[in-house]
């Protein structure tokens, strides 16, 4: 691990904690971009990697933070991120005046809400800003993100913002607004998985040619990004995570909350979340999440092309 050294004011540094599949695709972009990255991951490993890579590496969240104009937190959900802010080693106590932390883990609105005014008390910028694309557009610098925050906030993330993204939506300036349009997209992209799998896998059952049935479905009107994108997996019978099983358990439970707080119904995310659920519950939840198919192939009898594999353990 390198020490932090001294650097120019007129170079914009970020620090990126959490050097996931997705984290570190962002910590690659802004160091594309000619930022000064400091990387931090709970797993040394993570760490250096980035650093054989020609980054920089911190051993707390604070240490990566204590630099930085901009604060990068790209891990799995609420409680991790509000460990980040205001746990031991922290980065809201090590953060300098005028900088930024940019929050991109899914979560309630309400929640990120509350994060945001802790951290805004203290004199701090907090940008709520989830995103989609993938670690293939997080590694390009191409992801979308849905932002919202104080105009300040987004003046300071500007930098960063540029770097680790194709498009930026600037949704409003209250926190919690990007998490609500987040929370949207994984209804239907949960949704959509579920519908893709369920619909391989009842193609499985007919004997239908499944590699015609994709290239069939793919120029027809009953396509989707997520059929399309997560049925190959299923066509080679790699169930390699790419997006496993749990973050839909948690991302359609975080739904059924908000929803249920509104009085709201939602009864296709509530079926897809109990076929989630039978997923991880049945040793696939560390898979991707094109594991679905198989969960319905174990149902039904349906037989999956590719080798015989068992489900990844909890």
């Amino acid at each position: 691990m390198t020490p932090l050294a001294e650097h120019s004011g007129s170079t914009v540094i970020a620090a990126v904690i959490g050097l996931g599949s997705m984290g570190l695709g962002m910590a690659r972009s802004l160091k594309r971009a000619s930022l000064d990255v400091v990387g931090y991951d709970i797993t040394p490993a993570a760490v250096d990697r980035f650093v054989a890579e020609g980054g920089r590496g911190a051993a707390t969240p604070a240490d990566a933070a204590r630099e930085a104009d901009i604060i990068v937190c790209v891990v799995v959900n609420a409680a991790q991120t509000e460990a980040v802010l205001f746990g031991a080693e922290g980065v809201a106590a090590a953060m300098k005046a005028g900088a930024v932390f940019i929050s991109s883990a899914t979560m309630d609105p309400a929640v990120a809400r509350d994060l945001a005014g802790r951290t805004e008390a203290l004199g701090l910028h907090y940008l709520d800003a989830p995103i989609s694309g993938g670690a293939a557009k997080a590694a390009l610098g191409e992801l979308t993100i849905m932002a919202s925050g104080s105009r300040q906030a987004f003046n300071a993330a500007r930098p960063g913002l540029d770097a680790m993204a194709g498009k930026v939506y600037e949704l409003g300036d209250a926190a919690g607004t990007g998490a609500a349009f987040k929370m949207i997209n994984q209804l239907l992209a949960g949704v959509h998985i579920a519908a893709a799998c369920e619909a391989i896998s009842f193609a499985a059952k007919q004997g239908l040619d499944l590699e015609k049935v994709y290239e069939v479905i793919t120029a027809s009107a009953g396509n989707s990004w997520m059929f399309e994108n997560r049925v190959p997996h299923v066509l080679a019978g790699d169930y390699t995570p790419l997006s496993s099983i749990e973050i839909f358990v948690k991302d359609l439970g975080i739904v059924q909350d908000m929803a249920r707080s509104e009085r709201y119904p939602t009864p296709l995310a509530a079926a897809a979340l109990q076929m989630y659920l039978a997923a991880a519950g049945a040793g696939m939840g560390r898979d991707d999440d094109s594991s679905l198919a198989r969960l319905y192939a174990m149902l039904s009898g349906a037989e999956l092309p590719g080798p015989a594999k068992e489900p990844q353990s909890l």
